[in-house]
């Protein structure tokens, strides 16, 4: 597939030779735009303008947006408010939306690129358990007043094309309207997400995010799931369990747990020292579209202080899981077992496997691949033997596979983790 990426650079750099701009972004204007386009007075809930503010603000200062760059941001920014103000023209039409249980959802996390994607993407197989598929996260509602619902074609011509600019992204993260999607593109729609810093350079938002913390984000995430949940129930659907899927859950473990008190939580396990170089890879690539400038080594300390976080996280809770809430699922057997791995999932959390979605599962397993492929560590100026000193304590208490041979060369380390 040809790469549309040259020519994207070369039309940035046209308009700034000609003095082109699009403009600043401003949040007020965006939101105002979508009221009176709907003609509403108000959001029902407008926590979302200080994490909007915010989010601009690192916009303009910080992510060195170009051209497509800034476009996409309007037009993002644009279609989580129209979300909003969709699913308040919902609400006013039938209130009894906001009163539906979304009871014992299952969440899946771990350190990125640990084998989640592949795990959630098994269990979507399933028709008895309900995931958020891409094409709801972006648009969770038909076009207002749409004879046809043309959804899943509409976003996956948008996938299509962002390949085209992002021509690596298919081999790291292989993507269709259909899959089922990450939990951050729901979050996001508030502007509280980790997702953002992923994809852009936003250093003040995301510290302002981290003091602030998830809690709001995932009371709209409730509510999401309440609104995919009753359009479900009008297709005739009788399911109700949830399986969500994040690598960032594990960050917002405290909000989740109060605004879903009896959440369950898997944790997938996975040598740091593999996945690292491939998270900051996959990250890269997505920012690039955006960005007139990315800097790998700002990239790598981004996501190794990430992980560090979430190492540290998730020995903190297995240490206090007295009760074992947690479900702890490793790379390695995932990989090797798929199948038997997903047999003990459903048997953990009570869940019934029935033959067809056994079938469906066997055939999406002969048809995946297995791997991501090899990063380079020194790219993003990583040193493999210094992560095995960061997370040491981690692959030991957990008993995760090295897959790497530093660990050889750097033996066991058990000092605590340290960014």
């Amino acid at each position: 597939m040809a790469s549309l990426e040259p020519l994207l650079k070369f039309v940035d750099r046209a308009l700034d030779r000609i003095g082109v701009s699009n403009g600043p972004l401003i949040a007020d204007t965006l939101v105002e735009s979508v009221q009176r386009r709907w003609r509403r007075a108000a959001f029902s809930d407008e926590s979302f303008r200080a994490p909007l503010n915010r989010l601009i603000a690192g916009y303009q200062t910080e992510a060195n947006l170009g051209t497509f760059g800034r476009l996409s941001a309007k037009w993002d920014a644009l279609r989580c408010l129209t979300n909003l103000i969709r699913f308040d023209m919902e609400e006013d039409l039938e209130p009894h939306i906001r009163e539906i249980q979304i009871r014992r959802p299952i969440f899946i996390t771990g350190l990125p690129r640990s084998g989640t994607t592949f795990l959630h993407t098994l269990l979507s197989c399933d028709p008895a358990i309900l995931v958020p598929r891409c094409w709801q996260t972006i648009f969770p509602y038909p076009p207002y007043g749409a004879k046809r619902d043309t959804r899943r074609r509409l976003v996956e011509k948008q996938l299509r094309f962002f390949q085209q600019i992002a021509p690596q992204l298919g081999k790291l993260h292989p993507m269709s309207a259909d899959s089922p999607q990450e939990c951050t593109e729901i979050t996001a729609q508030v502007f509280q997400s980790l997702r953002y810093e992923m994809t852009h350079n936003v250093p003040s938002y995301q510290g302002w995010l981290d003091n602030f913390g998830h809690l709001n984000a995932y009371r709209f995430h409730k509510r999401f799931l309440q609104h995919l949940q009753h359009q479900h129930a009008e297709r005739g659907g009788k399911s109700t369990q949830w399986i969500l899927k994040c690598p960032d859950h594990i960050h917002a473990l405290d909000a989740i747990e109060a605004v879903y008190p009896d959440a369950r939580f898997v944790f997938v396990h996975r040598d740091p020292v593999r996945v690292i170089p491939s998270a900051a890879k996959l990250t890269e690539v997505v920012r690039r579209p955006f960005t007139r400038f990315t800097d790998p080594y700002a990239i790598g300390k981004q996501v190794v202080a990430r992980a560090v976080e979430a190492a540290e996280i998730m020995l903190a809770r297995d240490r206090q899981d007295g009760e074992r809430r947690i479900f702890h699922l490793h790379y390695a057997e995932l990989a090797e077992r798929p199948l038997a791995t997903v047999e003990r999932f459903y048997e953990r959390f009570g869940l019934n496997l029935n033959d067809i979605a056994r079938m469906e599962m066997m055939d999406r397993i002969a048809a995946s691949r297995n791997g991501n492929g090899e990063y380079s560590t020194e790219t993003f100026g990583l040193n493999p033997r210094k992560l095995c000193g960061q997370f040491g304590q981690y692959v030991e208490h957990f008993s995760v596979r090295r897959e790497v041979p530093e660990w050889e060369r750097a033996g066991l380390a058990t000092a605590p983790i340290a960014a």
